[in-house]
């Protein structure tokens, strides 16, 4: 594995206000953690950490502090998600022999058989190692996988020293039989062909909620008229009354 030494100052300024004038002066602001000790808030420079974390993602650093050097290792990496800068750095103080629980890197190598296509599930896997011998990767070989193989987790070969510690039955490279151009085409076409039958459905539906809108509203104009054109009672005089008679 990697191991850089790298200077880090310590800071007294917290805040967004104050990363910012970090960052300003082309160092990342960073807080060391571990051992049950209070965190320590210290500033890195940025491009020395740019190229060690670029070399290795668990790289070993070296951090010369006001209080002596300490191991640490990378354990949170906040990066603009624009332009990629480093933003922030979580690290996790270590001792050398101590054992430490990382995520490394699946790298695959070798070329599968013909007409297949392979799927990596994992790109990383955790382990547990000592925290100054942690593997950079871990190589998988596909030579001459077939479509329908498949590797798992458990069947990864790690170096000596080094213990996986999740699920074993997590599948980490699938190998898929690759479809003919003959093939591709006709699922493009079917694609198509049902893509065009829901959309004259839809519009076959649609049409027929508009022809009831109009139905009901023709119905409710006729019910509406009809109430208000009833049998009317033709009005009639009073007959005269009779006048008293002498």
């Amino acid at each position: 594995m990697s191991e850089v030494r790298i200077v880090a100052e310590p800071r007294t300024e917290f805040g967004k206000g104050a990363a910012r004038r970090v960052r300003r002066a082309a160092k990342v602001p960073a807080v060391l953690y571990g051992h049950g000790d209070a965190p320590r808030h210290v500033s890195l420079p940025g491009h020395e950490l740019m190229l060690a974390l670029k070399s290795d993602p668990n790289v070993l650093l070296t951090l010369e502090t006001e209080q002596g050097d300490q191991l640490a290792l990378p354990r949170a990496v906040v990066r603009d998600p624009v332009k990629g800068h480093l933003e922030h750095l979580d690290l996790i103080a270590v001792r050398r022999g101590e054992k430490v629980v990382v995520d490394v890197p699946v790298v695959l190598s070798g070329e599968a058989g013909p007409d297949t296509l392979v799927e990596q599930q994992l790109t990383t896997v955790s382990v547990e190692a000592e925290a100054t011998h942690l593997p950079e990767s871990i190589e998988l070989s596909i030579e001459g996988l077939a479509a329908g193989d498949s590797v798992n987790a458990g069947a990864l070969s790690l170096p000596s020293g080094v213990t996986l510690v999740q699920d074993a039955e997590q599948v980490v490279v699938q190998v898929q039989a690759q479809l003919s151009e003959a093939a591709l085409e006709a699922e493009l076409v079917a694609s198509e062909e049902e893509l065009g039958a829901g959309q004259v459905g839809a519009e076959a539906l649609a049409e027929a909620e508009a022809e009831a809108d109009t139905s009901d509203t023709s119905d409710t104009s006729d019910a509406d008229a009809a109430e208000g054109t009833g049998d009317e009672v033709p009005e009639t005089e009073a007959p005269a009354s009779d006048g008293p008679t002498a």
